[in-house]
């Protein structure tokens, strides 16, 4: 049991933290600002710190008279301002907005819920539904096309504009770092678009995913047809040349749920009659998953990372079958045995907060937030729970200072990931 070490261990780290947080305090009211800062902004509420996040990357929210004319400005820390994996999560915290001032408007019994009007005729939660579809069409204008945006990116067209993929958001064009496609980026933002669907009823957008799926799956697979295919890691912007051949942990396993979740959506709105996708009665996707399960089997069991946002992802994808799938919860219980050892016994959270990285913690959160209530085990649960919260509170006066702008601990790379991922570990959504 995941119990057994927690409140040593926890005690024995407490120290560190307080530490850590000591440090951000005193630097909140010292010479990063000449103003007085009210420590409030340390207990502001979950959805509150959420929305500042967001608000970071997205601009005021209450400043957006009109959501349908807005354009999100170019702060997602890629090339013209765009980054797939940012704006994915980005898109998914928008549909969380929705849903968390959808329950305040219900509580209090309105249409809208408290804050600024967002428009005639839009309430407040429905103005976020309509952010997320905006960032969805910035997104594909400028990632699903060539970098000097003159082109859509080969295999694109009009009526399939997401048939060639889409870009990383690189800053840079070529080099070790440079501009491509990553499976993972693409699966992550397969299921925004999925989620998108589910959110507004539309099934475009979970069109636009399956289109998605097919476009760049038979690219990253290498002897597709055989009985032991496997994958790559990074493509080529144009998808026709692997740039890191070698297979990706997660890959296999985020294809395989994602295009299921896929799936089934698109059955589920062939037998509502909102589909019109032919007469495969949805199950556009069957090769291709069939494909990632070959893939899993010649791989055997999954190997799970240390590192904390590999774990948390791998938590985040077996969560969709782990209480009804084997192969899912073998996986999630691994994943909750390295958690108890990453925590417990190699002492994390003990560890110099200058050398950690907090949008991969934040990842871990992430995964974790999809399990409460899943384990029958309640203890574990409150572990778990325990352990999430401790990453956020060791981290949450730095995130203070860097949405204030008063001093940062955050690479300036690396601000933008951080922040939509901080909300995300907040709130899971989805």
């Amino acid at each position: 049991m995941l119990r057994r070490k927690i409140v040593p261990a926890v005690k024995k780290t407490v120290s560190r933290i307080s530490v850590n947080i000591e440090y951000a305090k005193t630097a909140l009211n010292s010479k990063f600002t000449s103003r007085s800062y009210s420590m409030e902004a340390l207990a502001a509420t979950r959805l509150d710190r959420f929305e500042k996040s967001m608000e970071s990357l997205y601009g005021s929210f209450s400043n957006i008279k009109d959501p349908e004319k807005w354009t999100p400005p170019p702060n997602s820390g890629g090339h013209h301002g765009r980054y797939l994996w940012t704006d994915a999560f980005g898109v998914v915290n928008f549909l969380t907005l929705h849903q968390e001032h959808s329950k305040i408007a219900a509580a209090a019994g309105s249409a809208s819920a408290s804050g600024s009007s967002p428009g005639p005729g839009i309430n407040i939660a429905d103005k976020y539904l309509i952010l997320a579809r905006r960032l969805v069409e910035t997104v594909h204008d400028i990632l699903g096309r060539t970098r000097d945006g003159k082109a859509r990116l080969p295999g694109a067209t009009d009526e399939n504009p997401l048939g060639g993929g889409l870009r990383i958001g690189k800053l840079d064009e070529t080099g070790v770092d440079g501009d491509g496609q990553y499976h993972h980026y693409l699966t992550i933002w397969m299921f925004a678009l999925n989620r998108m669907s589910l959110a507004t009823g539309d099934p475009t957008y979970n069109r636009q995913a399956v289109a998605l799926a097919q476009a760049i799956h038979p690219r990253f697979f290498v002897n597709r047809t055989s009985t032991r295919p496997r994958m790559v890691w990074k493509m080529s912007m144009d998808l026709a040349t692997p740039l890191v051949p070698s297979e990706g942990n997660l890959d296999p396993i985020d294809g395989y749920v994602v295009y299921r979740l896929l799936q089934a959506s698109a059955m589920a709105m062939i037998s509502c009659g909102s589909g019109n996708m032919g007469s495969d009665k949805g199950k556009v996707l069957d090769e291709e998953i069939a494909d990632y399960k070959r893939v899993m089997e010649r791989k055997g069991e999954h190997f799970v990372s240390a590192d904390t946002l590999d774990l948390g992802m791998t938590l985040w994808t077996c969560h969709w079958f782990s209480d009804r799938e084997k192969w899912a919860s073998k996986l999630a219980e691994r994943c909750f045995q390295q958690i108890y050892e990453l925590f417990e016994i190699d002492r994390y959270l003990a560890r110099n907060i200058k050398y950690r990285l907090a949008f991969r913690e934040f990842g871990t959160c992430l995964g974790i937030g999809c399990h409460y209530g899943k384990s029958a085990d309640a203890e574990r649960s409150i572990d778990l729970r325990t352990y999430s919260d401790s990453i956020i509170e060791s981290w949450e006066p730095y995130m203070a200072l860097s949405l204030r702008g008063d001093g940062d601990l955050l690479a300036d790379d690396l601000r933008p990931i951080t922040r939509v991922m901080y909300s995300s570990a907040l709130i899971p959504g989805g």
